[in-house]
């Protein structure tokens, strides 16, 4: 009598069987993404990028606010998340999963320690009024790889928001209506993109954007922050098995051409968003 696997076993056996031979279960091949999709709200920072199955809503708002007396000219970028249990049976009311806590500190590093938005640009007063970019982030259907969709997701938002234009009158400032003025977009310096590896077979085996089943069986992950000058912004690996630096390079390599594709498209779907409302 022939034993049966376990069902989390035969998913990796499928799994590695299946990459060996330079295929994945959904049809794609180890360095492919799945289809993205961006689409935007009315309102100008609202963004839902659709990645495969998995889909983020980011939506940007702003406040004058007091500066850090340590850095009186500088703006704030802040995120925050939300993870609907509706999204996945994984995620608990009142509960931050390792995955919201992962993507959380992933955006922190890969969008506003890598400067990409222009922090002094968001000054009015220096000392006493200054821009905070509030980020938020909410996951809709989590189907694999949220980390990639979320960054996509707010980096587009951010390239759509636009901020109300403003009057300084001494200590005073004046807020302009939109209808007033016309609004005034973030100064993006670049534009970081994830793209993060699944790996199999004691890490001889790779796949770039894991579907949720490949996430379930993976022995390690690790993510690149790149952006389209070819400059790694920030990576991270957190435990599982180790690799050695030829993998390192060839996946800085993949990423490299990845984020590249992936660029193109954030700034095809902007353009034609923004052309929209002229």
């Amino acid at each position: 009598m022939v034993r049966e696997l376990d069902p989390p076993l035969a998913n990796k056996a499928f799994v590695n069987s299946a990459l060996a031979e330079g295929v994945r279960a959904d049809g794609r091949g180890p360095y492919d993404f799945r289809s993205i999709k961006i689409t935007f709200g009315s309102t100008p920072g609202h963004a839902e990028a659709q990645l495969g199955k998995t889909r983020v809503l980011a939506r940007v708002s702003c406040e004058l606010v007091r500066p850090r007396p340590n850095n009186p000219s500088e703006g704030f970028v802040k995120f925050s998340t939300h993870f609907s249990p509706m999204a996945s049976p994984g995620f608990e009311v009142g509960r931050m999963s390792d995955d919201e806590v992962l993507v959380s500190r992933m955006l922190e590093k890969a969008l506003r320690k890598s400067r990409a938005v222009d922090t002094e640009g968001l000054c009015v007063i220096a000392g006493e009024k200054v821009w905070s970019i509030q980020v938020d982030i909410r996951v809709l259907d989590h189907e694999g790889n949220l980390l990639d969709c979320a960054c996509i997701a707010a980096i587009s938002a951010l390239l759509h928001f636009r901020r109300p234009d403003v009057t300084v009158r001494g200590t005073e400032v004046i807020i302009h209506p939109m209808d007033e003025r016309n609004p005034i977009p973030l100064s993006v310096h670049h534009i970081p993109v994830c793209v993060s590896f699944a790996f199999f077979d004691g890490g001889n085996l790779l796949a770039v954007d894991p579907s949720s089943l490949e996430e379930q069986v993976e022995e390690s992950s690790m993510t690149m922050v790149v952006n389209i000058h070819r400059e790694l912004c920030t990576l991270s690996k957190a435990g599982g098995v180790p690799l050695d630096m030829a993998t390192i390079l060839r996946c800085s390599q993949i990423a490299a051409v990845k984020g590249a594709e992936v660029t193109e498209l954030i700034r095809a779907a902007v353009n034609a968003a923004l052309s929209e409302k002229r």
